[in-house]
């Protein structure tokens, strides 16, 4: 089974990291920031309260970061 590598991954590794190296005149690759987190947040307000919102909303998060989304 083959692993899908997202694609604003490969668009980080392969462009942003080299135009960093080479604005910020880094001398070693491993100097280069890494994305370490992305935090997708939604303010639900009434949906709160209705079930079916809810799932609505936490679908949609779902097809945006491409894993389930978790209610805090």
């Amino acid at each position: 089974m083959s692993k899908i590598e997202p694609r604003l991954k490969k668009h980080y590794d392969g462009y942003v990291r080299r135009k960093l190296q080479e604005e910020f005149d880094f001398s070693n690759p491993f100097e280069v920031p890494k994305v370490e987190k992305i935090v997708i947040n939604v303010g639900v307000g009434e949906a709160a309260k209705d079930q079916k919102l809810l799932e609505s909303v936490l679908d949609e998060l779902g097809k945006i970061a491409g894993q389930k989304a978790n209610v805090n």
